[in-house]
């Protein structure tokens, strides 16, 4: 997509260690105009897949899977890193290593929201090692809901995740695809 591209080459910047900081306008301010134009590509792209139900990860998926919630008109629902004393109930469970926070956490979506007959589309900011979609096909397996697909704002095809998602035979389609990222500030797209 290449407003998306061009906004990383504009905004984005490069810190060591091959992070990609996108949070002027992705992840936490966040453009809606852009959120909107993305939210568009993504219902293009899955339009026939049956999708009935968006889910992600909090905290920085929240924003475009909202935006993708409104284009599909279906309900969007967050795995939650923590348990909280406000929950109750049974969940699904599943555990997510973060590359950005260096920590397992053992993410969990309640019983009550998925399930059997929910298709799901996946939406994330990124896509990179692949853990964290990992964890959401897992937790979607475990319910005995579809996975019709996970739609990523930004992959880092340099690096295993989606290929190894792609393995699993999930039908992912990112945004943008970086081929490669330098610490000098140049970014190749595929």
């Amino acid at each position: 997509m290449q407003l998306l591209e061009q906004r990383i080459l504009s905004d984005g910047e490069i810190l060591p260690g091959g992070i990609l900081k996108v949070d002027g306008f992705l992840n936490h301010q966040m453009d809606p105009v852009l959120l909107t134009a993305m939210a568009e590509e993504f219902h293009r792209l899955f339009a026939d897949a049956g999708v009935n139900k968006i889910l992600t990860i909090e905290a920085s998926g929240i924003g475009p899977a909202c935006f993708a919630g409104l284009a599909f008109g279906c309900p969007v629902l967050f795995a939650k890193k923590n348990r909280t004393r406000n929950l109750s109930g049974e969940f699904w469970t599943s555990t997510v290593w973060s590359f950005t926070h260096n920590v397992e956490n053992t993410i969990l979506v309640s019983k009550k929201y998925l399930g059997r007959g929910d298709r799901v589309l996946i939406i994330d900011d990124f896509l990179a090692n692949g853990a964290a979609l990992d964890g959401l096909i897992t937790l979607c397996e475990t319910a005995g809901a579809e996975v019709a697909g996970a739609g990523i704002c930004i992959e880092k095809a340099f690096q295993p995740g989606g290929g190894r998602i792609r393995a699993r035979g999930v039908r992912v389609e990112s945004l943008a695809r970086i081929k490669s990222m330098s610490d000098g500030g140049e970014i190749e797209f595929c």
